[in-house]
């Protein structure tokens, strides 16, 4: 038909819906990330990680505290004896015969109220090695929260390419169906004129009719999906759902020649081996438990209380210093303790090597999936040539009345399927291409 061609041009012109604003991928995605509230949470985490970290650096340096408390107790007494003479020995070590006088001790004693302020500081020295085991666990908390991080950033930027390849299948398949319906609409006149001439059956425009009404409810369906796609991807990208959006309908199919099932890069195998290490120092924070601890104590401050003979016996600033040590002789808990987080250690390093396993066979699936996927998209465009050439073939058939209209209308819906089937070809691939990228850590 002499309007085929015109009606091909409806293929590259979007026509399903008016659009406000024009959005690439990569701007979908940099609205996403910036709006997602699980990436936000995420970025709190490793805040919270940083300031663990540094909570853990502190334990290598002395604490100082200000001191102070009283003390009233009854306690009250005397101390005495008795006077006499004294043996007086000689250079030799020997009684001299001779004595000394001595007149006596009588000492009254009274504690009544006793006051103490001042600076204390404690310095560790040894503690079993649970300061060096606790920093070394802040710094894989703040690497896990990194990792974490990460992750998430992966989900959402799978999440909304995947929301954003959606719209671009939808839009597609619009445009398709809007093509059919004007390759239908076209030959509905056609075949009208035709009729009211007496060249065609009413059973012939019936099948036109039938064929048509079809179309406009696919076509109606095509475009609440696309209406359903672009909201969903409204949502992923901070935009309220009734936004008006449009989107670059140019997938970009990359070249995969390299594809291997290389998992090191993906976040989930850092977190794996960070988190085994992680269990290690816990294992030594549980083992500083039962050993010995050394610190350092010093104070300087002020007492008061305290009478001897009516007069005060403290009552002045002074400066005491002091090691400390502490070890430990019975105590179940702590053994438990530390026998529970080998056990824990040694289940993170059996859920490690499994993980890794059903990783590795992740990523492989996803190679196989690209693969199929590209030739999936091989056989699709070589099914949408044919299907294109043959209706060109039977649209010159039927105008000339070589071809009957039941031949004709079954190649415009072989014309459809292929196109239909070229689209979600086209966008598989991406999908799997995806998919691959993200099992392999190189989405993010």
């Amino acid at each position: 038909m002499k309007k085929l061609n015109i009606i091909f041009m409806l293929l590259i012109v979007p026509i399903c819906t008016m659009a406000q604003e024009r959005l690439t991928l990569d701007e979908c995605l940099e609205l996403a990330k910036s709006h997602n509230k699980r990436i936000e949470a995420s970025n709190f985490q490793i805040e919270s990680a940083k300031y663990e970290k540094r909570a853990t650096l502190s334990n290598y340096f002395p604490t100082v505290a200000l001191t102070g408390g009283s003390l009233y107790s009854t306690a009250e007494g005397t101390l005495g004896m008795e006077g006499g003479l004294l043996p007086v020995v000689g250079m030799d070590g020997l009684p001299t015969g001779a004595g000394a006088f001595f007149p006596g001790i009588d000492i009254n004693y009274r504690v009544d109220w006793v006051y103490s302020a001042g600076v204390q500081f404690k310095q560790p020295i040894f503690m079993g090695g649970k300061i060096i085991a606790g920093h070394k666990m802040g710094k894989l908390g703040e690497s896990i929260a990194l990792q974490s991080h990460r992750l998430t950033e992966s989900e959402v930027i799978f999440e909304t390419a995947q929301a954003y390849a959606n719209v671009v299948r939808a839009s597609e398949m619009c445009k398709v169906a809007t093509a059919y319906n004007g390759l239908l609409v076209e030959l509905k006149r056609t075949v009208d004129k035709a009729f009211e001439r007496g060249i065609k059956s009413h059973n012939d425009v019936l099948k036109v009719e039938v064929k048509l009404n079809e179309s406009e409810l696919n076509l109606r369906r095509a475009e609440n999906a696309l209406r359903l796609a672009t909201m969903n991807l409204c949502h992923y990208i901070g935009y309220t759902l009734t936004t008006q959006i449009e989107v670059d309908n140019n997938i970009f199919i990359p070249h995969y020649n390299n594809a291997n099932a290389d998992i090191s890069l993906r976040p989930e195998v850092q977190l794996l081996s960070q988190k085994s290490e992680f269990m290690r120092q816990k294992v030594n924070m549980a083992k500083g438990e039962i050993l010995p601890e050394i610190g350092l104590i010093g104070q300087y401050g002020y007492i008061n209380g305290a009478q001897l003979n009516g007069s005060k016996l403290f009552n002045d600033w002074n400066f005491a210093v002091g090691v400390q040590l502490s070890i430990p002789i019975f105590n179940l808990s702590s053994h438990a303790k530390y026998r529970s987080a080998q056990m824990q250690y040694r289940q993170s390093q059996a859920e490690e090597s499994e993980k890794l396993e059903l990783m590795t066979l992740e990523v492989t699936q996803a190679i196989n999936n690209l693969d199929e996927a590209a030739y999936e998209l091989h056989l699709a465009e070589s099914g949408r040539q044919s299907a294109t050439e043959n209706l060109r073939v039977s649209s010159s058939q039927y105008t000339v009345g070589k071809e009957s209209l039941t031949d004709y209308l079954e190649a415009q819906t072989l014309w459809l399927q292929s196109e239909q089937v070229f689209v979600d070809a086209k966008v598989n691939q991406y999908l799997r291409f995806l998919d691959y990228k993200k099992k392999s850590g190189l989405l993010n």
